[in-house]
């Protein structure tokens, strides 16, 4: 098992996170349980599917939850732009959080790529096609 707290995508993606929920306090009250609560889980995601992943046996698991941290920061730029599309983030605030989340995959694409190597082209291969099948299942049957 890995100490994810070592783990520099783990801090840059907790930082990001907590940018997020400070940068969210002052979206509308209307968005509470919309766009908010969808930026937040997005961000927030990154850094818990990376220690999830951290404790996993293989690496073949472990590359699965950086592939889903991987696809939850995608989630993060999107819904950050749109926040500044509608008015909810200040240009100072959308850069900062922007950079922020480009360091953040940088960091992650880093990390994946090393994990890769170690782990193989086959373990690669099975991990990504693993993560694609819970993404369209996560799509088909979601939670409530």
């Amino acid at each position: 098992m890995r100490d994810y707290t070592k783990i520099e995508a783990w801090r840059l993606a907790d930082d990001l996170t907590v940018a997020i929920y400070e940068a969210t306090r002052s979206f509308p009250r209307e968005e509470r349980y919309g766009l908010t609560s969808q930026l937040r889980r997005a961000a927030s995601s990154v850094p818990a599917n990376i220690a999830e992943g951290s404790a996993r046996e293989t690496k073949r698991d472990y590359l699965h939850f950086l592939y889903i941290a991987r696809g939850s920061l995608a989630e993060t730029r999107y819904f950050t732009h749109l926040a500044t599309r509608l008015g909810y983030l200040t240009a100072p605030e959308s850069e900062r959080v922007e950079g922020q989340t480009s360091t953040a995959f940088a960091c992650l694409h880093g990390l994946i790529r090393a994990v890769e190597s170690e782990a193989g082209k086959l373990s690669k291969t099975l991990a990504s096609l693993s993560s694609a099948m819970m993404l369209f299942l996560a799509r088909m049957f979601p939670a409530a």
